[in-house]
């Protein structure tokens, strides 16, 4: 075993050599797995070994459509068999509910390259004669869906890794990982110690200790699952063609042919999370007890799903522990904070993403980026505000909710609440609907009185559309409050602040008391950051971006920080208070201030210190709501004394709390995008209109190149306004736009602009068919709505309430 090496892998299942392989597929073989055991040892070797490309997530979806891709690459390149049966698959709907979620996922496949297809129940039981229609309403029917040799598979990530020149070392456990003061890392196994540049954590099972080594809580958990094998039945080994993968979402089951018999898997309510405490280093190719009572209700329905089973006998059960991480996505890419450390780990659909995490974690290391937005997995995501009971928790949730609807406007419950701020109370009290970003808890809208503070989960017009339609009434004719706790806010000070600042982020910095817009791109100039930054004073800036990527963009600015003159602090929840908005704005901030206010003194775009009340605050002149308004920070321990006194002031003004729904209908009449909808890695400045808060004049910024680029060789889309003529159902993301017969372009976000009373979709077209009321159709559950193009914001579109 070699001392050095570039990469050391640790874990040996799918996931780990699939990193192995793809880091030698881009030209890396100065890299080496070390596996504890056997290669499959963990996880792998019990999998089921499905695979399919259903996500709702489309990004991930992609990834998973390249996994299955590969597998055929794979064998041509080792001639080593996958084992692969490309069946196709169908998941079933048994209600309208089931059918839309169906319909909405088949429409962001038009412009994925996903050839899905919807199917009627005649059709679902000509691809599956063996199943029972008669509560069915609908299918998706997948091509792509199959199954493979998970061992096979696996080996044949293993040997082309080695023939791209990798290194593979067996029963050679990991026992220490070191950092070293030049952040290289020692991994410290049982047959010695190998130095790496990077250390990349795909152990499975064992990834919480692997985090552990390192120093870092890793959100992720074992559960049980089980499946079982029948004997022969005549029905399936009578035909001359394999049957399909069946998914019975309402049934909690799936089916797949396994040689003359069939495999049921399940996924129940009652669930067991396995090795709370931490997975034995003893653990390895051993199964778990069978637990059939766990799973008698699911399993009672797969005998009314699949009546063969009535004469079938079982042949085996298999119980086995897989990981979720708190959502059910991986989690992959750098450790903030801990320079050199990779994950690659809960990855619970390793034979449908482990090609696609393989990919990623390559291109991330090799190339600087990878080369799609992955947030939905980067392990940022989670920040450092899970716990073990969180992650506990919400796993057994998504493990339940694993064939569960997934509805736009639904905020799931378990471990909740997490993080609150002291209005968190002041809210509860007033019949507040709640979500949860980055762990903390968010006001949605406000239940009337007397209605239990509940929306109710659709993708149609859910209960909360006629209160959040007053909420932005009051905002547009009066004055609105709404909490500005989940944005992300960073302090930077000190005498380089300015100088990093510019380099960082594409605009140029704004003077003392002044705000300025920026995005902030990647060295290929992608954006990763949308972010307004306030010059405080001379040397003091404050950076407002998107509390849920708080992690990432800490991430990023840590590893370009230099050695000295810049002081960083992430203040998120530090630093918290509220916004007001609307016409009365200005009028209710006087009541409270001496301070001038007037236009002149204190404009659009400006920032100032000062006392609100008795309480110190620094005040943002700008507001979301694309309406007139003022943030207002405070210190946390103040935020309640700022409430008081913005509500009692606020009674002569109509004044009226907004939630999270409001503030995005809002923005929609000004056609303002939002942080991984409109502005995300997969876009550019120019194709989303960020070009303009950029200054290519200022000197040199992290990708001013390709920006530079862009500017002068435009690009083929760009980011438009849409009204829609919809019923009772309005766009919420990823929906093809059509012309003419053929989908030309994707729905980035919208919903219902309340105040305009219009129903809206920001998405991208192709820049030769934008034009005033060009015409488009947007395909909304199934239907095709029609569309006029806007050019004009459909609120104040010449921004003279948001300046005046």
């Amino acid at each position: 075993m070699k001392s050095q090496a570039r990469v050391v892998v640790i874990g040996g299942g799918v996931v780990g050599c699939s990193v192995l392989y793809h880091l030698t597929k881009l030209g890396w073989d100065d890299v080496i797995l070390v596996e504890r055991a056997e290669l499959t040892s963990g996880s792998t070797w019990h999998a089921a070994g499905g695979f399919h490309t259903l996500n709702a997530d489309p990004n991930i979806a992609a990834l998973q459509g390249y996994t299955i891709r590969l597998y055929r690459e794979l064998e041509a390149l080792t001639g080593q068999s996958c084992g692969l049966h490309h069946v196709g698959g169908v998941t079933i709907a048994t209600d309208p509910d089931r059918m839309d979620f169906l319909k909405a996922e088949r429409a962001k496949h038009r412009h994925m390259d996903l050839e899905t297809e919807l199917v009627t129940p005649e059709e679902i039981k000509q691809l599956c004669p063996v199943l029972n229609i008669d509560d069915i309403v609908g299918g998706l029917y997948d091509p792509l869906d199959g199954h493979l040799d998970p061992s096979g598979t696996t080996q044949a990530y293993a040997k082309a890794a080695r023939q791209g020149g990798a290194e593979i070392s067996l029963r050679n456990r990991v026992v220490e990982l070191v950092r070293k003061p030049d952040d290289s890392w020692d991994v410290v196994t049982e047959q010695g110690t190998i130095n790496c540049e990077y250390v990349v954590n795909a152990a499975g099972l064992w990834a919480r200790e692997v985090g552990a080594m390192a120093g870092v809580y890793l959100p992720l958990h074992p559960m049980e699952h089980q499946y079982l094998v029948t004997d022969d039945i005549p029905e399936v080994y009578e035909r001359e063609s394999e049957l399909p993968h069946i998914m019975d979402p309402a049934g909690e089951t799936y089916f797949r042919q396994e040689g003359r018999g069939l495999v049921i898997g399940i996924y129940e309510q009652a669930c067991e999370p396995w090795a709370v405490d931490g997975t034995s280093w003893d653990f390895g190719a051993e199964l778990l007890p069978d637990n059939l009572d766990r799973i008698e209700v699911p399993l009672a329905e797969a005998y009314h799903r699949y009546p063969c089973l009535g004469t079938a006998g079982i042949k085996r059960v298999i119980n086995g522990p897989f990981t979720f991480a708190p959502d059910g996505n991986p989690l992959v890419g750098p450790m903030p904070g801990l320079p050199g450390y990779w994950c690659a780990c809960a990855v619970m659909a390793g034979f449908s993403q482990g090609g696609g995490v393989g990919r990623t974690v390559a291109e991330w290391m090799i190339e600087g980026e990878p080369s799609s937005d992955v947030f939905a997995m980067d392990v940022a995501r989670f920040g450092d505000y899970t716990n073990k009971d969180y992650t506990r928790l919400k796993a057994m949730e998504n493990y339940q909710r694993r064939f569960a609807i997934t509805y736009p406007n639904e905020e799931l419950p378990a471990a909740r609440p997490l993080h609150t701020t002291p209005a968190y109370d002041i809210w509860k009290e007033q019949n507040a609907v709640f979500g949860a970003a980055h762990g903390m808890e968010v006001v949605n809208y406000f239940a009337p009185t007397g209605e239990e503070p509940y929306e109710i989960p659709s993708f149609r017009r859910s209960n909360a559309f006629a209160v959040v339609g007053s909420e932005c009434h009051a905002v547009r004719t009066a004055v609105g409050l709404n909490e500005i706790h989940n944005f992300s806010k960073f302090e930077v000070t000190g005498a380089g602040a300015e100088e990093w600042l510019s380099y960082i982020l594409a605009n140029r910095m704004p003077k003392p008391g002044r705000i300025t817009l920026s995005p902030m791109l990647n060295p290929n100039g992608k954006l990763i950051g949308d972010l307004t930054v306030s010059h405080i004073s001379a040397g003091r800036y404050q950076i407002v971006g998107s509390y849920g990527a708080q992690a990432y963009h800490m991430r990023w600015f840590q590893s370009h920080l230099p050695n000295s003159g810049v002081d960083l602090r992430n203040i998120s929840d530090e630093r918290i208070g509220f916004q007001i908005a609307g016409p009365r704005a200005r009028d209710l901030l006087a009541r409270i201030t001496n301070q001038d206010l007037s236009t002149e003194t204190f404009p659009f775009l400006g920032v100032r210190e000062m006392a609100v009340g008795e309480l110190q605050a620094i005040v943002n002149r700008v507001s979301y709501t694309g309406d007139l308004g003022y943030e207002i920070f405070v210190a946390k321990a103040d935020q309640a004394a700022l409430y008081h006194l913005l509500n009692d002031a606020g009674q002569e003004f109509d004044l009226r709390p907004f939630g999270m729904r409001a503030m995005m209908s809002l923005r929609l009449e000004k056609s303002f995008g939002s942080w991984l909808l409109e502005y995300k890695p997969d876009y550019t400045p120019a194709e989303t209109g960020l070009d303009r808060f950029i200054n290519f004049d200022k000197g040199d910024f992290i990708g001013r190149d390709p920006a530079l680029a862009e500017r002068d060789n435009p690009p083929n889309r760009r980011l438009v306004t849409l009204v829609v003529e919809a019923e009772d159902a309005d766009v919420w993301a990823d929906e093809p736009i059509w012309k003419d017969g053929e989908v030309v372009g994707f729905v980035t976000s919208g919903g219902y602009a309340h105040y305009a009373g219009k129903s809206v979709a920001l998405g991208f077209v192709p820049v030769e068919m934008i034009a005033p009321g060009a015409a488009f159709e947007i395909e909304i559950l199934g239907d095709l709505r029609p569309a006029v193009l806007i050019t004009e914001p459909l609120f104040d579109p010449k921004g003279e309430r948001l300046r005046g």
